[in-house]
């Protein structure tokens, strides 16, 4: 089907220059406060706010220009076979892509841009090319215009064997799930910023001395480790607070929908609205993501394992895999088998175990990461100070115990199977990472087996993929089974480099 008005040049809509100038004006407000509040210091105030007003006004008048400028020049269109663009004045800048290679047209939108009900367009072919080569950006067009061209560039014949069971809504956004927010590594990171922002935010005031005392103040009766724990429970709260507020600002309408022909569809955001689509035919599989806090609640995120989903190296967009928020492990289960349109989700098959050489190496592995630095502060403090010696004590103390038991449960999260048409392989503690590659789609193998793997008869095999992080790891898997296991994934592949094992009648015939 032709869509209406395909081949006809098309400008920009002229309500850019207002999210243009808007934003502008936020920057020279942002920026004239401090500047008027420093200048005033000098000379009079109604001096120092006319300048800053001057100021301002060049900004907002000048930027608003130059975007007028590139507001006139730029033209796209969507023919039968390209879709071009061309920009810039003094030099022209002429873009095109293949209609045929075009796998995402993306869409984003701010809260600015939501109220004048503009979108910006991404659209993408889904390689890993340098210079954006890969990719045209239309910024801004109408919300109505970005669906027009997400249909007309995506629409693609249903596949024969395609089930339309599968099609429609998947997964719709469960407000119970933001329970599982305050618990994700988010949160000890926001809290570490916000306490960070306080600090240089003072500074710029030249108030820094006065927050380090009133805190000082608010705990002149507490010992100093209390106040450090009193400072990180403070910290990590806050952070829960800022987790919770960006879990909403993420996730909130969230909606992911198989649409006729194969597009996966997620659709998120409260004031940043976003709609990332994902062809099905660059689909290789899944990954359940559980961070520690997360796992101990029995949840998991889901990813997706695609192929071409960093387009450009300077415009990399970590969310576009995301598939789920962290959920409930079945309702990500159930989610992952209809993503990969399997009967049974192949995330939740048992695993094999691998040989307990896996959990010694980890074991030792873990005592010396806590073992090595205690030595170092013992050394110190018997050349310097006696204090390094406590400090090596309680050190070794705390983080043995919690050294073994993250060392342990990396052992037994290890495991692989196959899973009807996938590879299963999952591995981790502190990020345990459960993925599902389509056999079909491992293009190598990589065995690497280090001097103590191969006194332990352990080796590591790595899947190699076009898709997703490019290779998957079955960690420390015993050396006969692992190869087997290889094998079997991807027949053929592996099999002219594996040595038949000789029976004992071989063996003695030879002898």
């Amino acid at each position: 089907m032709t869509p209406a008005g395909e081949g006809e040049w098309r400008g920009l809509d002229r309500r850019t220059l207002l999210v243009t100038a808007a934003v502008l004006c936020g920057v020279a407000a942002g920026a004239g406060v401090p500047v008027a509040a420093g200048l005033a210091g000098s000379r009079p105030l109604w001096q120092a706010v006319g300048w800053v007003l001057a100021g301002a006004a060049l900004l907002v008048g000048g930027g608003t220009a130059a975007d007028y400028v590139r507001w006139r020049r730029t033209r796209y269109r969507i023919g039968p076979d390209r879709v071009d663009l061309h920009t810039g004045l003094l030099l022209l800048k002429r873009r095109s892509l293949a209609r045929d290679r075009i796998r995402s047209v993306d869409l984003t939108a701010n809260p600015l841009q939501r109220v004048l009900g503009l979108v910006k367009v991404r659209i993408g072919t889904g390689e890993s090319t340098g210079g954006g080569e890969s990719t045209l950006a239309l910024e801004l067009v109408t919300r109505a215009e970005g669906e027009r061209l997400r249909r007309a560039l995506l629409a693609r014949p249903a596949a024969p064997e395609a089930d339309p069971a599968h099609d429609g809504t998947l997964a719709v956004l469960d407000p119970r799930w933001i329970r599982y927010a305050p618990v994700s590594f988010v949160a000890p990171a926001l809290g570490g910023a916000a306490a960070g922002a306080v600090m240089q935010v003072s500074e710029w005031f030249g108030a820094q001395a006065e927050v380090i005392d009133w805190i000082g103040d608010r705990f002149a009766s507490v010992s100093l480790p209390w106040m450090i724990v009193d400072l990180v429970v403070l910290a990590t709260l806050a952070g829960a607070v800022g987790a919770l507020g960006l879990w909403v600002e993420m996730w909130w309408n969230h909606r992911l929908e198989r649409e006729p022909g194969g597009t996966l569809r997620v659709r998120r955001g409260l004031l940043t609205a976003r709609s990332v689509s994902l062809e099905e035919r660059r689909l290789r599989g899944v990954e359940l993501v559980e961070p520690l806090g997360v796992r101990l609640l029995g949840a998991a995120r889901v990813d997706a394992v695609a192929t071409g989903l960093t387009e450009d190296d300077d415009e990399k967009h970590t969310d576009l895999k995301a598939l789920l928020p962290a959920v409930p492990r079945a309702v990500a289960d159930r989610v992952a088998a209809e993503v990969l349109r399997a009967p049974v989700p192949p995330t939740s098959v048992p695993l094999t175990a691998h040989p307990r050489a896996a959990r010694t190496r980890r074991l030792r592995w873990a005592l010396l990461a806590v073992l090595l630095p205690a030595a170092v502060l013992a050394l110190l403090g018997a050349l310097l100070t006696p204090v390094l010696l406590y400090v090596a004590a309680g050190w070794t103390v705390v983080l043995t115990p919690l050294a073994v038991l993250l060392a342990r449960d990396a052992y037994r999260s290890l495991g692989h199977a196959l899973g009807g048409a996938y590879l299963v392989t999952r591995s981790g503690a502190v990020r345990r990472s459960t993925v599902a590659l389509q056999r079909s789609g491992i293009i190598g193998w990589t065995v690497k087996q280090s001097y103590f793997q191969r006194r332990a008869g352990i080796l590591t095999l790595t899947a190699t993929t076009a898709a997703g992080e490019g290779a998957y790891d079955v960690l420390d898997a015993g050396e006969p089974e692992g190869l087997a296991f290889a094998a079997e994934a991807v027949p053929g592949l592996l099999t002219p480099f594996l040595v038949p094992a000789q029976t004992p009648e071989a063996r003695s015939t030879e002898g």
